[in-house]
């Protein structure tokens, strides 16, 4: 559920590689169709040198930049010390918006972007891109299991929906899911009821993916708020009819 005006943050992604860093924005960028915050990027000597410098980090930042804030994201080694260096280096003002994340680039930064796209503040953008490892270490199970978002106390709408598509809720249908219900004065979670996941938050991309559904499975989705149930029949219209895939 979100409220309040618009929110429009900046990324900056920081690596060794310039290509990389662009591959990593276009997968990202498919994920809103486009329709993202800026993202900026600092990676790179030049397009074949590896390498990252302070004063290109810092100019993009200033291309980025946002009175909501300016996320970064980096790869390893001196690209976190490079970011470090370029927010000294910057107007005071620029410095204190800037938000240093140690999320995982690739993952982190196609949750950050999607999130963000939504209208979701700083600290929900953040706490997504860091979440960008959780669905893939739940499915392998070489990490501890996710710790489910908090769920309302009383759910003013439930509606049950089988899942139609092969493969549900991969990054691409899970993006355009979270984009959607970003318009609805809504908190709505959804529960894998045929793998006994969840419920999980459906404004998060990450948590959408670890419910782990296919073709067959039995999806609950359940929201409270004032436009619960238009919300709510919103989500069950997208799974019913194949999450657009």
């Amino acid at each position: 559920m979100r409220g309040g005006g618009a929110v429009v943050i900046g990324v900056v992604v920081v690596s060794h590689s310039r290509a990389l860093a662009q591959a990593a924005v276009g997968l990202a960028a498919e994920m809103t169709q486009g329709a993202g915050p800026v993202v900026a990027v600092a990676a790179g000597l030049d397009e074949t040198t590896f390498g990252t410098d302070a004063t290109a980090v810092a100019a993009a930042i200033e291309s980025a930049d946002s009175p909501d804030g300016v996320l970064v994201l980096m790869d390893l080694g001196s690209a976190v010390l490079s970011a470090e260096l370029a927010t000294e280096l910057l107007d005071g003002d620029i410095a204190g918006r800037v938000t240093l994340c140690s999320a995982p680039l690739v993952e982190g930064l196609v949750a950050a972007v999607v999130t963000a796209a939504a209208g979701a503040p700083m600290p929900e953008v953040v706490a997504e891109a860091l979440r960008g490892l959780a669905g893939k270490q739940e499915h392998l199970g070489d990490a501890p299991a996710l710790i489910a978002e908090p769920v309302p106390a009383s759910l003013d709408v439930s509606r049950d929906v089988e899942v139609v598509n092969a493969n549900g809720f991969h990054a691409r249908p899970a993006a355009r899911l979270v984009a959607k219900l970003s318009g609805f004065d809504a908190a709505v979670t959804i529960t894998n009821l045929t793998r006994e996941i969840g419920p999980v938050a459906a404004d998060s991309v990450i948590m959408l993916i670890s419910l782990g559904s296919r073709v067959g499975d039995q999806l609950r989705v359940s929201g409270n708020g004032p436009a619960a149930a238009q919300a709510v029949a919103a989500a069950v219209d997208f799974i019913a009819t194949g999450l657009g895939d």
